[in-house]
């Protein structure tokens, strides 16, 4: 029997790992979420605090999926803090997915935003050539670089960390590295995920490049099924015409890169 992904399932978080002192990823069983899409997202109920939208991580178990969490505010704090044996509610996925393209592939991703990215990973074709840019602030806050090559083995790869005070890897912001290496290049496919300002410069390069460029766009959501208008960028509403969006698409919408919106609605200039 099909579930319902408006319905919520109950799930046991089974183990915790540490990725950076901020940062942690919860694995849990569901076999639904262990199959999304890259780009999809689920809803997760704490109990007792909040609902928030996650991106699903991978697991390299059958059957089992993941949340990774930055504590931020109240509710991503409170996810952050649970220990194995305690419950979340999930349900989803919701939104789209990239749409898959073959041969040189540049991905980048900040933050929690690294997330979609290596679930992207697994789809790659093997005799694609990849590279994989993480974006961090500090070396400190540096995670997946080991898992990226990991998962990359058998692919021609390379994996490029950027920390903002040169701490670790290239010196510099994440998107000073994306110029540098589509002014270059040639990709066949851009793909990026983490804050919007480095994702509305990526895109702007890239599509400067004249290079198919998608952004899974991070924002307010409440529902996740297009009823409360929280995550509308524009016309659009992120839950439901997104996660994903084309780069002509994002760099025609006069709020992306620009504004966001408070949990009260009221946009704000970033």
């Amino acid at each position: 029997m099909q579930r319902n992904p408006n319905h919520t399932t109950i799930c046991i978080v089974e183990k915790v790992i540490d990725e950076t002192p901020t940062v942690r990823t919860l694995v849990f069983s569901d076999d639904v979420m262990s199959k999304v899409l890259p780009g999809q997202f689920a809803m997760v109920w704490i109990p007792g605090v909040n609902e928030l939208p996650m991106s699903v991580m991978i697991s390299n178990e059958l059957g089992k999926a993941a949340f990774t969490v930055r504590k931020h505010g109240p509710a991503s704090t409170a996810l952050f803090n649970l220990k194995a044996g305690q419950q979340i509610g999930v349900r989803g996925p919701y939104g789209n997915s990239f749409d898959l393209k073959q041969g040189k592939i540049l991905l980048v991703g900040g933050g929690t935003g690294l997330v979609p990215m290596m679930r992207l990973l697994t789809f790659m074709n093997p005799q694609d050539d990849v590279t994989v840019l993480i974006g961090a602030k500090t070396k400190d806050e540096v995670f997946f670089e080991d898992l990226a090559n990991k998962l990359l083995t058998k692919n021609i790869h390379q994996v490029i960390v950027t920390t903002d005070d040169g701490s670790y890897g290239e010196k510099g912001y994440v998107t000073d590295m994306v110029k540098k290496l589509v002014d270059v290049n040639h990709y066949d496919g851009v793909y990026t995920c983490g804050p919007e300002i480095m994702m509305f410069k990526t895109v702007q390069y890239a599509h400067s490049k004249g290079l198919f460029v998608q952004a899974s766009l991070e924002r307010m959501m409440k529902c996740g099924v297009g009823i409360c208008g929280s995550c509308c960028v524009g016309e659009d509403l992120v839950c439901r015409d997104g996660t994903v969006f084309d780069g002509d698409h994002l760099l025609s919408n006069p709020e992306f890169g620009h504004f966001h919106r408070n949990k009260a609605g009221i946009p704000e200039i970033y």
